[in-house]
């Protein structure tokens, strides 16, 4: 399997695959030692994942290059990402006591009643390319905490991070058979979904998410599902700082080239603001630099996969037939590497690709809307229901819109962002089940009732 480095095409390196005997036998060790780290203390598997957490820190120069190598984010984003993933594995690590310990429901002389929250066991993490520390930390750090043993396989777009990530758990400490990872693209998955596990997590698009919930619903497993969104954000009348909304919002669509599951894929604007956001969103897109992620100042560098850059061309050429109008971008960058220029479309509607297919790349188009009402119609226009943005000077008006769209998240005056303490989750096309939060630690639990009566 060819590593490929997107900015420049080259081959970095050559992986072999695994193929389903090297799985079973992985498999295999993973059921044998997950009891083991079971037995150990709570406090025991903290401080192992504490030390994973210390050493993303000691040796982030040299992550954030291998993972820019081979995704083709801006150097500084890859170092941002790897400051998220310790800021979540933090959180993780000072609740899990707190979350995975014994719960005592009754406590009287008569009767006692407490949950215990068991590991699932041995469980499978299929992981995505465009946040590799980030999504990936969601799933394996509260299982390795819970308990369980982990297969992980890596998207084949970050095998290179994948193995880092498990050279770094075994350095901290996890027991060499308690976390294994798979080598390949969708081959091996698919080997991995005629296993045995005691849980399937994945992050990635709908259709394989799809795909997966099928092939492995006959299990009665858990299957939780991390999936794509197609993202409204409505800016409305009374936004005093149009300027600075508009920088905001244009982060939020494009940053990491739009290959963010929560990246805003659809803004609305109210006609009294519109003009002047339009003006100034636009002017902060062509102020970023774009090239190769390795040099300093550059904000859009190259996508991870060559064939979203048909995608993108797809979405703008749909949209021009039917009447946008073309304000930046709209087309491939260069001949070498898997550039696309940011893109801004205007006059567009809901039944334009750009405004229904999910994009994942560095594209948007904003619509003038007459009010709340139409916005609140535009946005709940979806299959998906991952996050959902309001930007007004009223709280309020902006929770009462966000109330009545089905998404896991609602944002005011934010966008694009996830915390550690709520829970990350999507509705409908954008997935099931919940990461982060307290919910997300259990998420990798069985609970069970004990009644003890004297």
């Amino acid at each position: 399997m060819n590593v490929v480095n997107p900015a420049t095409e080259e081959i970095i390196t050559i992986l072999i695959e695994n193929d389903k005997a090297s799985l079973d036998n992985k498999y295999s060790l993973l059921k044998a030692a997950q009891k083991h780290w079971a037995k150990q203390s709570l406090k025991g598997r903290v401080a192992v994942l504490h030390r994973f957490y210390d050493l993303l820190d000691l040796e982030k120069e040299k992550l954030a290059a291998i993972l820019t190598s081979e995704v083709g984010k801006p150097l500084q984003q890859s170092r941002n990402e790897l400051n998220g993933a310790r800021t979540r594995i933090q959180w993780m690590i000072s609740n899990a006591e707190k979350y995975l310990s014994d719960e005592w429901v009754t406590d009287t002389d008569e009767l006692k009643e407490r949950i215990s929250y068991d590991p699932l066991g041995v469980i499978c993490n299929i992981s995505a390319w465009n946040y590799p520390y980030l999504v990936g930390v969601n799933v394996f750090v509260p299982a390795l905490l819970a308990g369980n043993a982990v297969m992980y396989k890596p998207s084949e777009y970050a095998s290179l991070t994948g193995m880092e990530i498990e050279r770094l758990l075994k350095k901290a400490g996890v027991p060499e058979n308690v976390f294994q990872i798979a080598i390949g693209g969708k081959e091996t998955g698919e080997h991995l979904l005629d296993m045995d596990f005691d849980g399937y997590f994945f992050t990635g698009s709908y259709k394989t998410g799809k795909h997966i919930y099928e092939r492995v619903a006959k299990k009665m497993v858990p299957c939780q599902l991390e999936l794509g969104g197609k993202d409204p954000l409505y800016v409305a009348d009374d936004v005093k700082d149009i300027v600075s909304v508009a920088a905001g919002t244009a982060d939020g669509a494009f940053y990491n080239n739009g290959q963010s599951c929560c990246a805003v894929e659809r803004i609305y604007v109210h006609e009294n603001v519109y003009d002047e956001y339009v003006a100034a969103f636009v002017n902060e897109v062509k102020s970023w630099k774009s090239g190769s992620p390795t040099e300093d100042g550059v904000y859009i560098g190259a996508l991870t996969r060559k064939e979203q850059i048909g995608v993108l061309r797809h979405q703008v050429e749909d949209a021009i037939e039917k009447g946008a109008t073309l304000l930046q971008g709209g087309k491939r960058k260069g001949h070498i590497g898997h550039y696309f220029e940011p893109t801004v479309l205007t006059n567009v509607t809901n039944d334009m690709k750009v405004m229904q297919e999910e994009s994942f790349g560095p594209i948007i188009g904003i619509m003038k809307v007459a009010d709340d009402d139409e916005a609140l119609e535009m946005m709940k226009d979806t299959a998906y229901g991952l996050t959902a943005s309001v930007y007004s000077d009223n709280r309020d008006r902006a929770e009462h819109i966000l109330s009545q769209i089905d998404s896991g998240t609602g944002y005011w005056n934010c966008c694009d962002r996830v915390s550690a303490g709520v829970p990350w989750s999507g509705r409908k096309h954008s997935g099931i089940g919940a990461t982060l939060s307290h919910q997300g630690l259990r998420a990798f639990t069985k609970p069970k009732a004990w009644h003890l009566r004297s």
